[in-house]
């Protein structure tokens, strides 16, 4: 097996691992930056990704001086990045010594970083692409069709990785709210039952007890039903 194929098994097998106890997305994102540059051959690779109201933001970088680039980009808002992500296609720039007009501010930082040339790869899935993946050269050149697919590659199973990540969260999220309502809904209960104890009513008045109280005091139901739980709140008869 070559060292080529060792390293891209190897990093295929952790980017598609997101779903383990312990993942941690500063991580991974980290872990996929450094791996394009050594599997594509490129100086330096940045990744932006955009937040849930659609503004790119810089999330990994393989060093710090493309750390620094990627922020100029989106605080000039202009880029590579920011075209490929608009546009959802790639964005190939072989020389920036002749971007002309396009990015002025952008080519000539990344030339003073040391860069001559820039790829950006989508991170897309089906219809929505969530960000960028830049790719920086020290000398112009363009990214070769090897290269090209192998880095779209890793874009998708890095994208692929992130969305799995975001779902599991969202999914989380749900599942503590569901838990929550089914914990309200138990102590709802029983206080309703204490009332219609104490005030031997039938639980349906009970609950309508409960809520005028609720209203009259200007509280919440599950306030109110937690102090007749814990004897608090007392409800005269």
């Amino acid at each position: 097996m070559t060292d080529l194929t060792a390293g891209l098994r190897e990093t295929f097998v952790q980017l598609a691992d997101t779903l383990v106890d312990d993942f941690d997305l500063v991580e991974f994102l980290d872990l996929f930056a450094c791996s394009c540059v050594e599997l594509l051959g490129v100086g330096a690779a940045g990744l932006v990704l955009a937040d849930a109201r659609g503004t790119l933001t810089m999330v990994a970088a393989s060093d710090e001086k493309t750390r620094l680039l990627e922020l100029f980009q989106l605080r000039k808002s202009e880029g590579p990045g920011l075209d490929c992500h608009r546009d959802a296609e790639p964005v190939d720039c072989p020389d920036l010594a002749k971007v002309g007009k396009r990015w002025p501010k952008f080519s000539r930082e990344a030339e003073n970083a040391g860069f001559r040339s820039v790829y950006a790869l989508p991170m897309r899935l089906r219809d929505e692409v969530i960000g960028a993946l830049n790719l920086f050269g020290t000398s112009p050149a363009s990214l070769d069709a090897a290269g090209t697919c192998l880095g779209q590659a890793l874009a998708d199973v890095a994208t692929i990785g992130i969305q799995h990540h975001r779902m599991w969260q969202r999914q989380e999220i749900v599942t503590a709210q569901l838990q929550t309502a089914l914990n309200s809904r138990v102590i709802i209960e029983q206080a309703k039952g204490v009332l219609a104890e104490r005030l031997r009513v039938s639980v349906d008045d009970a609950f309508g007890v409960l809520r005028a109280y609720a209203r009259s005091n200007n509280r919440k139901i599950l306030s109110v039903a937690a102090g007749i739980v814990d004897r608090t709140v007392e409800i005269p008869r």
